[in-house]
Order: structure tokens, then sequence, then C-alpha cells
């Protein structure tokens, strides 16, 4: 099974805000040959403006802990954020944000400082992980003057590697006919349902899908983070 994806210890290194540099010393000499329930997660989603990796912004951020492989109902993050531009945009009518909201909420450089502090000595994980990690380290850098050096893992990737065991190890299953949608494979599992488009459900909704997958691959065998990471390199997970 190739899921060198999943564990994706990024090289998201800063910075000089005391914060970032904090974290990057966490994660300096990280170990990970521990049990995945030793490891604190932190489930996260973002909305945004629309999809342009120049001009677009934050509008919401979500996120939820999870420790000892449970999701900690106590431990949640969710910010609505003003954007420099407030004008209503079709990403905005989808999350059902309006414009009075954003007006009302607190800009980034606020919100973000809050962010990383929750975040600390936490992995990462969210659905399509790379889109959301572009836009919270563009906008480290110009709020922190850093970037975060959390080590991530893609809930999309390890559908995807999840998907490739149970249809054969050789098999290319047709993408076009397989959704990795977060509500799809939320549906597709018998997952709690959440609802879509709001940064705190679809972090809750990463969440289950997240641990569901998790135990699936602890059952074949991959039980520390180390092990996910061999097994990407070596194709080694069994179902």
């Amino acid at each position: 099974m190739n899921i060198s994806n999943l564990f994706n210890p990024l090289k998201w290194f800063g910075a000089s805000s005391p914060l970032l540099q904090k974290n990057k010393e966490f994660f300096a000499d990280f170990d990970q040959a521990q049990p995945l329930s030793e490891y604190t997660f932190v489930v996260c989603d973002t909305e945004l403006t629309g999809l342009n990796k120049k001009k677009d912004e934050l509008i919401s951020i979500g996120a939820v802990m999870i420790r000892g492989l449970q999701i900690d109902m106590s431990s949640m993050f969710h910010c609505l954020i003003r954007p420099e531009n407030i004008d209503p945009t079709q990403a905005t009518l989808v999350h059902r944000i309006t414009p009075e909201q954003l007006a009302q909420a607190e800009p980034l450089s606020k919100v973000l400082p809050q962010f990383v502090d929750y975040i600390h000595g936490s992995l990462l994980v969210g659905h399509h992980l790379p889109l959301d990690m572009h836009f919270l380290n563009r906008a480290t850098k110009n709020v922190m003057d850093g970037v975060l050096s959390n080590p991530g893992i893609d809930t999309m990737r390890m559908a995807q590697g999840y998907k490739r065991v149970r249809l054969g190890h050789y098999h290319e299953h047709n993408p076009r006919t397989t959704s990795y949608r977060l509500d799809d494979l939320g549906r597709e599992y018998d997952l709690p349902e959440f609802k879509p488009h709001d940064a705190l459900e679809d972090a809750l909704q990463t969440a289950y899908l997240f641990l569901y997958l998790i135990k699936k691959f602890r059952k074949g065998g991959l039980v520390t983070l180390r092990d996910i990471f061999q097994a990407g390199r070596t194709g080694s997970f069994r179902y």
C-alpha cells in the first residue's frame, strides 16, 4: 500500500514570533515511535472567501482536539475572521456567513495567535490539508513572520490508501466513480453527520473520519506514527 503522503512531516519552519518559535522547538526532536494514542491531534478546517491562493482570505477557523484517540468535546476552537474585503462572494454565500457577521468578527491579527497557541505540540489533521495549510501559512507569514512547524496528516490521503487496500494493492479504481468528499465518506462509513461548509462542523466530521481510519490502520498493524510513515515507503499495510 502506498500511503507515503498520509503522514507528511513538511518543513513548515519559522519564525520570529515567540509562539511559532516555541512550536518549532517542540518538534525539533519529534519522536515518531510512540503509540498513536500518545499523541495529541488537532483536527482543523478553514473557510475562505474563495480558492485563489494569492488573493482570497481566511474567514473562519474551526478545530477540535483529539487526546487518547478520543475527541475532547471540552476543547474546541471556532472563530470568524474579519477579512480585508468583506463584500459577499460565492464562497461566503456557501458558508452562510454574512458580511455583517464578518464586519463584527475579530481581525486575523487577533485570531491567528490564539489558534497557534491552541495547536501547540499537536499534529494537525485535515481533509485536503495542504489547502488549509497554504492559507494558514500565508497568514502566519503576514501576521507572525513565520510558518507552522506542526506535522500534518491528510484524511483524504488516508481514505485513498484505505480504499486501495480494500480493492486490492494493484487495482486501480476509477477516480471518477469514487468520491473522496468529506460528507460522502462520512455517509459511506456510517459516521455521525454534521452540517457542511461550517469550519467547526467540518472539523468534527473530519475527526470522526480520522478516528475511523486510524482504527482500521491499527487493525492492519500500524500502531505508531513511524509505522504509518514506514508503510508509506514500503507498502506494508495489511487489512
